[in-house]
């Protein structure tokens, strides 16, 4: 265990950095700030052809007006959402480097919960990418987690309950990280109970239920019904994560 946790900390890299001026992230703006957001909205909702200009929409909208938390919020969750579809190592660390710095950004220009949720998220694509981030970004989401839960608790759907249940389950334990599956299965119960109707709280509810040694499949029964009822362009990835785990 000693040598482990040598190599570990030999290993580390600081997650966070001063961000960059917010030109070096957005372009100019293109039009106002709510002509912008309303355009990003809409590219959004059919992102799986424009999630790239909802990200540059949005980037613009936040540039016009930077104490906007819902225009950073969606530059990061269409930063994950290209991130995710990227093949190229190079730009998926580059997505994640930038999603970290808007996270910061918006903690520092507009100082709402979203932006602490988000910056969570940010930070944990990061170390996906650069796993050696991993070890310093872990106690700094569990901590923005959890301030997002007590601001917010019904941001993204019960979004804060559900990504620090998530993070619990798959987090190294004690003394490697905070990786805890009984108080995840807490979080992802809490987060059902905020939103019971949103297929993605009823998938952590599973697999918080599995990792305890519950009985986990009416779960993820109920993940694949909403799923199959959903209209949300990610509700074909939902269900199939729910028939997987079911299968």
């Amino acid at each position: 265990m000693k040598y482990a946790l040598l190599l570990l900390a030999a290993a580390c890299a600081n997650s966070l950095r001063a961000p960059p001026p917010i030109e070096s992230l957005a372009a100019a703006p293109s039009a106002a700030a709510e002509d912008l957001m309303k355009q990003a909205d809409a590219a959004w909702e059919n992102r799986k052809e424009q999630a790239a200009r909802a990200e540059d929409l949005y980037l613009q909208a936040a540039r016009a007006q930077p104490a906007n938390a819902a225009a950073w919020s969606g530059a990061i969750r269409a930063k994950a959402f290209l991130l995710g579809r990227e093949k190229d190592s190079s730009k998926r660390g580059a997505l994640a480097s930038t999603a970290v710095a808007a996270g910061q950004t918006c903690q520092t220009q507009a100082k709402a919960p979203a932006c602490d949720y988000w910056l969570a998220a940010a930070l944990g694509l990061q170390a996906r990418e650069r796993s050696a981030t991993a070890h310093d970004a872990l106690p700094h989401m569990v901590e923005l987690l959890k301030r997002a839960q007590q601001s917010e608790p019904a941001l993204d759907n019960g979004g804060p309950a559900r990504l620090l249940a998530i993070l619990l389950l798959r987090a190294p334990g004690w003394p490697l990280g905070p990786g805890d599956p009984e108080a995840a299965l807490t979080e992802a119960q809490a987060a059902v109970k905020t939103a019971p109707a949103y297929a993605p709280n009823q998938l952590a509810l599973g697999e918080a239920l599995r990792k305890n040694g519950q009985d986990f499949r009416a779960a993820y029964a109920e993940a694949l019904r909403l799923a199959e009822m959903a209209s949300d362009p990610d509700a074909a990835d939902w269900a199939g994560d729910a028939r997987k785990a079911l299968h």
